[in-house]
Parts: C-alpha cells; structure tokens; sequence
C-alpha cells in the first residue's frame, strides 16, 4: 500500500537515522582527530568538557522534541495556525535560552572540570573546548533542534542534507585546525562551533520560504507563552536524556580519575564515543517514529501506533544486539579508529568494551520507550524513563568501585541498564493493553504524508 504506516515509517526512520550518524560526526570526528594528533590527554581533555556540551544538547533537544511533537499533534488534529504557533514559539525560546547558557558556562566551567578530577594538561585542554563553545551556544542548541523541526514539517531529507553539510565542514575544519595548524582542542571547538553555525542558519531560513508546509512571516514569530509549558514537557525526558548521559559521564570520569588514572578516563572517552555510534541509530530509530506516533496519537488510531512502536522497538533492539557482537568479535579494530599507537590506552580501551557495552542493546529499548511516551502526550513518563536511568546507576557506581575497584565501574552502567529495563517493559506493556482497551481503533484509516 500506498501509504502504509510501515513504508511511512522507513521513509521517516532512514533520513532521520542517516541524519543523527551525521551528527554524531561532530562529535566522532573531533574524537579521530584529538586521539591522533593530541593523543590520551587531549581524550581526556574532551572527555571531561563533553558533560557541559552534553548539558547544551540536551536543552536544545528538548526544544526541539517538545515543539516537533507538539505541533505534529496539532496538524494532526487539522490547526495548521495552531502548528504554526508552536513553531515559532519553540524557535523564539531557542534564542532566549542563548544568554542563560552562555553566562552558565562562563561561570561553572572551571569548577566542573576540576570536580572530574582533571588536573594540568587535560585541565587546560579541557578549558580550551569550553571556551570557544559557550560563544557559538545558541548555535549548538539550534543545530540540534531544527533537524527535529524539519522531520516534523514533512522534511526529513532536508534534515539529513543539513546535518551532511555541517558534517562535512567540520570535517574539513578539523584538518586545518587541529592537523595542520596544531590548534588541539581549541580547533577542535571552532570546527564544531562554525559547522552547528551553518547547519542553525540553513535550518531556520528554510522555514521562510514556500516550501515549508509551516511557513512563517516575521509576523509569525510571537511567543505565545502558554505553549512553552507544554513544549518543556514533552521535551524534558529529552533533555534529561543528554543530561543523564552528562552526569554519568562526569562521575565516571570522577571515578576513574579516582580509582586509576587521566589515561583511564581517556579510554573511557573512546568507549564513549564508539557508544554513540549505536545510541544515534536507536535516538533515530526513536525520532523516525516520533511524528508518526504523534500523528496517530492525534487522529486517535492507535493501531497504527502499535505497529509503529513494534516496529521501531525491534529495528532498535535487534540492531543493537548485531553490534554488540561486532565490538566484541572486533574491538582492537574499533579501537584503532582512535588511536592506534598507545598500547596502553588501546588495552584499557579494549577491556572497557567488553567489561561495560554488554547490555548495550538495552539502551534502544528504553531510547523508544522514551519516544513512544512523549509522542502520545505523556511527558511525565517519559521523564520517568530516563530519571530512572540516573537512580538505579547511581547505587550501582557508589557500591560496584568499593567492591571490585575499575572493573566495577565499568560494569555498573550495564547491571543498571538490565533491572531499569525490567520496570520499564512492565510500565510499556500495561499502558498499551489499557491504551487499546480504552481508545477507539480506526484501522481504515492512514497517516497522510506528513
């Protein structure tokens, strides 16, 4: 069929997740370039800038999943005005959150760095980063947000051709930056700085031409304050994502530099970034779904949610699975990407693949699980979903060091990944039996090409 909500579903999961490895390139790239040119201490270096940037991220995440939902349900129900309000209200709360994070960075940076326990060189590389990057903030939030907006506005080519441009010239830059004029982790942050630049400026400009289905005017852009609400609550259980995955990362590298050494820590950031490889398929396979969902949510056919939410549960999780048994059938490869002259770190680095990325696969069931709930309107147990990440890994890092030194830190992110996940499975299951015993199914009815 024509318009069958699973041909619907990889029109929108391929670009979306096509558009998140993209992204993840800003990141990946910085990580290939640093473990080549400035080796474990520049690692390190970002590693333990990244829970500050992460913090970034997430807020424009949140910003741009809370709008993108929110303005899906409203075509849904047919009020393109209504749509187009949330739009420009989300674009609008975007530049106003520029001067608070900016000044918060300004301000803690120094202190956040120091409590992760760098010290000397990896403390001055990490500043570097820092420094460059709380100017361009507004830049990193809107980079973000708007492939969001674009997927919602029935464009998700556009996103992925966005986030390819600014993949590509941070590529570009890196290389003259930190290959060829030395500039280390300063370079780095002015490479991904001008890429988000271009991507936000591209981004927001294409939603004041004719071809955006949500054309704005200047006059379009008005904030209408009791949508902000609404938009931070669908949004926050994302950006408690990316601030969950801060905060673990600044423990972890609390820890590490606690119970071993910088080198550890440098090795932790490789693992990280290998990690996000898998993490951005299954946030893609989860944002794919997310305007679809909202849609239905909307127009109220929940059987085609069902099948949307199967389907992009077993793309996740099986994908999940096929690439934990590559990175442990073939770790010194991945590893190698990095850096693949400090045996040191490459044995650290290798003993973290195995000892911490077991239960990976885990992580894209609750990365959905998260989706589906903020798709439907139901932000609080969305923010459930990942909170509940931070409380049960929490324990896991105070007990699992005192007990069995580094190795139980590495463990204790997948021992917590497997009993969140049995709590989540039970709350997911029951609210879908109560979903299709309370709301009214119109399987003859089709989500239009959003």
């Amino acid at each position: 069929m024509k318009n069958s909500i699973y041909r619907q579903f990889w029109k929108y999961t391929i670009p979306t997740v096509a558009a998140m490895l993209v992204n993840g390139l800003y990141q990946v790239i910085d990580g290939v370039f640093i473990g080549h040119y400035v080796g474990a201490d520049g690692l390190a270096g970002i590693n333990v800038a990244w829970p500050i940037i992460g913090s970034i991220l997430g807020i424009g995440m949140m910003v741009g999943v809370g709008t993108g939902a929110l303005a899906s349900i409203r075509q849904g129900e047919h009020d393109i005005e209504g749509a187009k309000r949330v739009l420009s209200t989300g674009l609008l709360l975007l530049v106003a959150l520029m001067p608070i994070v900016t000044a918060t960075l300004l301000l803690y940076s120094d202190d956040f760095i120091r409590w992760q326990g760098a010290e000397g060189r990896v403390y001055q590389l990490g500043l570097q980063y820092l420094h460059i990057l709380s100017i361009a903030s507004v830049f990193s939030l809107g980079s973000i947000a708007v492939p969001f907006l674009l997927r919602n506005d029935g464009n998700p080519n556009l996103a992925t051709t966005l986030m390819v441009i600014g993949a590509v010239v941070n590529i570009v830059l890196d290389y003259i930056f930190i290959a060829y004029l030395g500039w280390e982790l300063m370079g780095a942050a002015l490479a991904t700085g001008i890429a988000q630049l271009v991507v936000t400026l591209l981004g927001v400009s294409y939603f004041f031409t004719n071809k955006a289905q949500l054309r704005l005017t200047l006059r379009d852009m008005k904030v209408q304050f009791n949508l902000i609400p609404k938009i931070i609550l669908i949004g926050t259980s994302s950006f408690f994502m990316y601030a969950y995955s801060s905060v673990m990362v600044a423990v972890h590298n609390a820890l590490f530099a606690q119970y071993g050494n910088e080198l550890l820590i440098g090795a932790y950031a490789i693992v990280g970034y290998i990690v996000i490889i898998y993490y951005l398929v299954a946030e893609g396979i989860a944002n794919g779904m997310q305007p679809l969902v909202s849609y239905n949510h909307g127009a109220r056919n929940q059987d085609n949610i069902r099948k949307l939410l199967k389907v992009a549960m077993g793309s996740s999780v099986l994908g999940g699975v096929a690439f934990v048994i590559l990175l442990n059938l073939f770790p010194h490869a991945f590893v190698s990407i990095f850096n693949n002259t400090d045996q040191s770190l490459i044995e650290s680095t290798v003993l973290g693949i195995h000892l911490h990325m077991f239960a990976l696969f885990l992580d894209g069931f609750l990365v959905v699980a998260a989706a589906y709930y903020q798709s439907v309107n139901k932000g609080g147990k969305a923010m459930f979903v990942t909170i509940g990440n931070v409380l049960i890994l929490l324990p896991f890092l105070y007990v699992m060091p005192k007990l069995y030194g580094v190795t139980g830190i590495w463990i204790a992110f997948p021992l917590s990944n497997i009993a969140l996940s049995v709590v989540v499975y039970m709350m997911l299951m029951r609210d879908i039996r109560l979903s299709t015993d309370i709301q009214p199914t119109r399987t003859h009815l089709q989500s239009p090409e959003l």
